[in-house]
């Protein structure tokens, strides 16, 4: 009986436990079981196929990009110019290649790349990113020479080396054994392209055509010997020139500037090797010729060098020939606007410099003038443009001239330019005391001394008065709509005096009056008699040459009839109220 009742109450026990373990809601119970040795077999088969097609995968990915590498690329710029392993970029000639130096021109002004429409592109498929990074200055070396690839940054500069994988070994499934592997496909070097421009021409200024010539791809500059080396194997017939890097194309000049020697080498053997390499472009111009006189300083070299390198903000290297160190601290506040790097003397620096863009010679335009052009100033750079430039390189802070009426307590400031050699006014203190009388408050000063502090003096005034001469382009310096007089010597010059400088000060925005003087003003009615050719005849002395009319007509003084000039004074006074 204790028996049944121990096992009767055990049964009661279990029969609970069941109930309690009784899946709610009508759920199914859960089977469990335990997997068999076939499953078990599929399992273990499908992990080692997976982990087969882990190994595999990369060894196919340099297969496929290995047969795709011989492929060339070819890119459309859209308007019928391909770049291509082994081809030339084509371009349309117009203006005797000016079609050809706008494509350059536009490729190098943005700072990147050679020159072409479109930016430069690896000319393979599957080409190695490390080609354009900065990290190619690292250079990573492997004992197996065999398997090494040489990239080159473009400027033929000794390439750095980054290894790879073993010859014949299988890949590892490393991401960096699988790097390594894909720097074996290799990057074709971009094509070296000159161009010269020696066809252009302008009928009225025919010396504001200077000769230059601009490479890009794999150029070598040798202070040393001279010389620019291009390396172009594809144009082994290529000839070299030589090229005085002056932006004036005038004959009399040949003794004074520097002749830069242009060498096409068929390869790298033949040219000399890198000792330093550059990431920017470089300009090579002289400061010879007539550098040393104001308008020419202006004129033949440093608008042009604005006109030329402004667009590179700063990004280029400038090498000078026939350098002179006094030249370079006067001009040194533009200089340093233009160019954020130190100025390296083409005439005594040893080293082969490598560039991808160099530019031997300058663009111009005409004197003080800038005008929009499709190669020499795509930009469409005026003068206005270069006289901000220059307010800010020597802290100019006058944009704006006085206006007559906005403060009564204030005078119109007039600067008089005086002159020591030729072209003096010889009654000048009469002519400032008139001047003041009319209302204006003058100051007399030579364009001479620091050229900073004239050109803050030069901007603080309203009014600008000189002799037809090198003074008359401090005008550059004036805020914009102040007033210039130039007086205008006897002697047909009123070309000169308006090419030279009353159109540039239009260009300026400046207001522009002239004063031509008559015969009896001029000191030259002392030398010659009334019925020579000199009054009778002035431009056939202007037949015989510039040295026969600079000794008479360069030579003069003038000496002003104050009642005849006194209307230009009011004149002046009137510009300024508007």
């Amino acid at each position: 009986m204790a028996f049944l009742v121990q096992h009767g109450k055990s049964r009661g026990t279990v029969a609970a436990a069941a109930r309690e373990r009784k899946p709610r809601h009508g759920a199914k119970a859960a089977v469990t079981r335990s997997p068999g040795k076939p499953e078990l077999g599929r399992r273990h088969l499908a992990g080692r196929l997976l982990l087969a097609a882990c190994l595999v995968a990369p060894v196919l990915c340099i297969c496929a990009a290995r047969l795709l590498s011989p492929l060339p690329s070819r890119v459309s710029s859209g308007n019928g110019v391909y770049l291509a392993e082994e081809n030339l970029v084509s371009s349309e000639d117009a203006e005797a290649g000016a079609g050809a130096l706008n494509s350059f021109y536009q490729g190098i002004v943005d700072g990147h790349g050679p020159p072409g429409p479109i930016s430069p592109v690896p000319a393979r498929f599957g080409a190695d990113l490390v080609r354009i990074s900065p990290e190619l200055d690292t250079q990573v070396k492997n004992s197996n020479d065999e398997n090494r690839t040489v990239l080159s940054n473009e400027s033929g500069i000794e390439g750095k080396t980054i290894s790879s994988g073993k010859s014949g070994s299988p890949p590892e499934t490393s991401s960096m054994d699988f790097q390594q592997s894909v720097t074996d496909i290799e990057v074709s070097k971009p094509m070296s392209k000159i161009y010269c421009d020696d066809k252009s021409k302008d009928e009225g200024f025919p010396y504001a055509r200077p000769i230059i010539c601009q490479m890009s791809g794999d150029v070598r500059v040798s202070p040393g010997s001279s010389s620019v080396s291009i390396i172009m194997p594809m144009q082994q017939g290529v000839e070299g020139r030589r090229v005085r890097p002056y932006a004036r194309r005038d004959d009399s000049l040949l003794p004074l500037v520097t002749e830069v020697d242009i060498r096409a080498s068929a390869s790298e053997n033949d040219a000399p090797k890198c000792s330093v390499s550059h990431d920017v472009p470089a300009v090579i111009f002289s400061i010879g010729g007539y550098t040393g006189n104001f308008f020419h300083d202006m004129s033949d070299v440093l608008i042009p060098l604005y006109l030329t390198s402004f667009r590179f903000k700063g990004r280029v290297k400038f090498f000078i020939t026939n350098y002179k160190q006094w030249w370079i601290q006067k001009y040194k506040p533009m200089l340093r606007r233009l160019s954020h790097y130190n100025i390296i003397d083409f005439d005594s620096n040893k080293d082969v410099h490598c560039f991808e863009q160099v530019m031997v010679g300058l663009f111009r335009d005409r004197d003080l003038i800038l005008q929009p052009h499709p190669t020499r100033n795509p930009k469409g750079y005026s003068m206005l443009d270069f006289t901000r430039f220059l307010r800010h390189s020597y802290g100019l802070k006058r944009a704006r001239p006085l206006v007559l009426g906005e403060e009564p307590s204030k005078k119109p400031k007039m600067l008089v330019i005086s002159r020591r050699g030729t072209r003096k006014i010889l009654n000048l203190r009469q002519v400032v005391a008139i001047s003041r009388a009319l209302g204006f408050d003058v100051t007399i000063s030579e364009a001479r001394g620091n050229l900073k502090r004239f050109a803050a003096m030069v901007n603080s005034c309203d009014v600008l008065l000189a002799v037809h001469g090198a003074g008359l382009t401090n005008q550059i310096f004036l805020p914009a709509q102040a007033v210039v007089i130039q007086i205008v010597p006897w002697g047909k010059m009123d070309w000169m005096a308006t090419n030279f400088y009353g159109e540039p000060a239009r260009g300026m925005n400046l207001r522009y009056l002239e004063y031509h003087i008559s015969e009896q003003e001029s000191s030259l009615a002392q030398r010659y008699p009334r019925d020579h050719m000199v009054f009778k005849d002035p431009m056939a002395i202007h037949g015989q040459g510039w040295n026969v009319l600079a000794d008479i007509f360069m030579t003069q003084d003038v000496k002003l009839n104050l009642r005849r000039f006194r209307p230009t004074l009011l004149q002046a006074l009137d510009l300024l109220q508007l």
